[in-house]
């Protein structure tokens, strides 16, 4: 999959960060689309989209928390008697978090805004790229409930396998969570699954998942929460518990050490 850097903004800042983004990426600057790119990761004066050479622009996907509905909340998070605030425990407190997936950071948003302090970890550089982006407009445009949630998520560009267990005893997290590549739900949106061609496109599915879930077990301090399509098998057997709202479904795990499962520690 060819992606490739197009400046298609009039001012020198969004020159400059065309430039920087391609330099970072490790991928071509294009002046033109030349046609020699399946996606393009545009920077515009407004912001960092993708899109496909083939729609010209269409469609584009972006990362927009200013106007997301959930930022107009008074925490710029959803209900806390959703499956997800269960899955998670968010009435025994208020937990630090991995976010090992984060993808376009939805559930980031939503976990930072109920008041966790977030780490949200993308592999890919495109993805990462486009949730940097808009977690940066966010800071500088938001509302201030908005602003305060997006002061609790750190971003990172890392490969959460490696990083996980590179984590010391002091910074280990109370909960992982993960939320691995599944099909978009046959009833989805035209424009939901537009986005989810797209980032399938980009970075295929998560055959590495399983891992991801045995490591997070490793180095979560209370549990690890999995993502799935409701129908979905789950990830590993024998969830301890299971949060189903009308679409997704989540798997909570305990910590390998807390399961009485063997294993090894995390590597230092």
């Amino acid at each position: 999959m060819n992606v490739g850097v197009l400046n298609v903004g009039a001012s020198a800042a969004a020159r400059t960060a065309a430039a920087g983004l391609a330099q970072r990426l490790c991928l071509p600057l294009l002046a033109v689309d030349d046609g020699s790119c399946d996606l393009l990761l545009a920077v515009t004066d407004r912001r960092v989209e993708l899109r496909e050479t083939a729609s010209s622009g269409r469609g584009a996907l972006y990362v927009d928390w200013v106007h997301r509905r959930a930022a107009s909340r008074p925490a710029a998070g959803g209900s806390r008697g959703q499956p997800l605030a269960r899955a998670i425990g968010l009435r025994r407190g208020k937990p630090t978090v991995v976010d090992a997936t984060a993808g376009l950071g939805g559930d980031t948003l939503l976990l930072a805004g109920w008041g966790c302090t977030v780490t949200a970890v993308e592999r890919c550089g495109v993805v990462h790229a486009l949730l940097r982006d808009g977690i940066m407009r966010a800071r500088a445009e938001g509302p201030p409930a908005l602003g305060r949630a997006v002061e609790r998520v750190s971003l990172l560009h890392a490969d959460a396998r490696v990083l996980l267990t590179q984590l010391d005893e002091a910074t280990r997290p109370d909960l992982v969570y993960l939320d691995p590549m599944y099909p978009p739900r046959r009833k989805a949106t035209a424009l939901a699954k537009k986005h989810m061609r797209i980032l399938r496109t980009l970075v295929g599915d998560d055959p590495d998942a399983g891992e991801l879930l045995d490591i997070a077990r490793r180095v979560a301090r209370h549990r690890v929460v999995v993502k799935r399509l409701c129908l979905a098998p789950p990830l590993a057997d024998n969830p301890v518990a299971r949060h189903c709202g009308k679409i997704a479904r989540y798997d909570v795990y305990l910590p390998h050490e807390k399961s009485g499962l063997a294993s090894s520690p995390p590597a230092q």
